[in-house]
């Protein structure tokens, strides 16, 4: 066990997490990660997977960053009172 986590399990008592748990959560986030980053069937390092994880997860931020951008053009070019102003306010709330 490094040194960090005996200190950290000290300090907090109960709350000490096994290398048999980090093991189970980072194949259950391997799992959760789309198929062509990781192959499932190979055992990825528990590095690799945090690497391509955060990797995932800031790819899926500009995407969300992109379609909030496209909506408020597209909500900027109709009228605020159309039937299709209402249908986008009632999609996204």
């Amino acid at each position: 066990m490094s040194s960090r986590r005996s200190r950290q399990s000290s300090s907090t008592g109960s709350m000490r997490i096994t290398d048999d748990q980090i093991i189970q959560l980072i194949s259950k986030l391997q799992q959760l990660l789309p198929g062509t980053r990781i192959q499932r069937s190979n055992k990825a390092s528990a590095s690799k997977v945090l690497q391509e994880t955060c990797s995932y997860v800031r790819s899926l931020h500009r995407e969300v960053d992109d379609l909030s951008d496209r909506l408020s053009q597209l909500l900027s070019t109709i009228d605020a009172d159309s039937p299709e102003a209402s249908i986008i306010r009632s999609l996204i709330m």
